[in-house]
């Protein structure tokens, strides 16, 4: 999965071996088992660090995507498997399924940047007890703590239809303004507030000469359902 990872961003291509799924505007990433931990263990010293990188440099290119990205995990995110599904907009679970930053356990780290993403999704305190315990946790449990958005019932085809019932919610919706959006958020909160609130402006101001921001006033005024074309 890591070593095939760039081939995620082309936005041409489909893939429909339940790793990546792409449609218009969101982007659908399917988590199994971390097997880099298996993969680690094997490497020479000299090997680790680059290895690790190519981790945190996939993980940043689909955090950096202009567009939404949903995780969809099934069966068990472990170490890498986790810390690629920490750089989507939105993660979705089973309730039985298990993930975990378990690298302390055999003497390392998040290296991947399981250690900066997970303290800014669930909190300093519970990040620091899940990666100082490297505790495995459930679904139910993952939800409740915020790691991801939704725990779903049933086997693991549920996690990936609700990430694409969440996909249909946002592909209905102005494509333009959902990037802004996303930026307005994303980069705000690594800003103090005011430069945040500066920078929704900046955002909200390059949606209102667009086309697709016409369509919605129009159809807001004729009752209708709006027809956006990302212009």
């Amino acid at each position: 999965m890591i070593q095939h990872g760039k081939k995620w961003f082309n936005p041409d291509i489909l893939l429909t071996n339940s790793i990546l799924w792409r449609r218009a505007l969101c982007l659908f990433v399917i988590l199994f088992e971390g097997a880099d931990l298996i993969e680690r263990a094997t490497l020479a010293d000299a090997d680790v660090l680059p290895f690790v990188d190519n981790i945190r440099a996939l993980t940043t290119e689909l955090a950096d995507l202009p567009v939404p990205v949903i995780a969809a995990i099934n069966g068990w995110a472990l170490g890498g498997g986790l810390e690629v599904a920490l750089g989507a907009d939105i993660r979705v679970s089973t309730k039985k399924a298990r993930m975990g930053l378990v690298e302390t356990k055999w003497s390392l780290l998040p290296g991947g940047g399981g250690s900066q993403r997970l303290a800014r999704i669930v909190g300093l305190a519970i990040a620091k007890e899940l990666i100082f315990t490297a505790r495995i946790i459930d679904g139910i449990e993952a939800s409740r703590i915020g790691l991801v958005n939704h725990a779903v019932d049933g086997d693991d085809e549920a996690a990936y239809e609700k990430a694409l019932e969440i996909a249909a919610e946002i592909i209905s919706k102005g494509p333009l303004a959902v990037r802004a959006a996303k930026t307005a958020i994303a980069c705000g909160a690594e800003m103090d507030l005011a430069n945040g609130l500066r920078l929704e402006q900046q955002c909200y101001g390059r949606i209102i000469p667009t086309k697709d921001r016409q369509e919605g006033m129009r159809a807001f005024r004729e009752k209708r359902t709006p027809v956006y074309k990302g212009e």
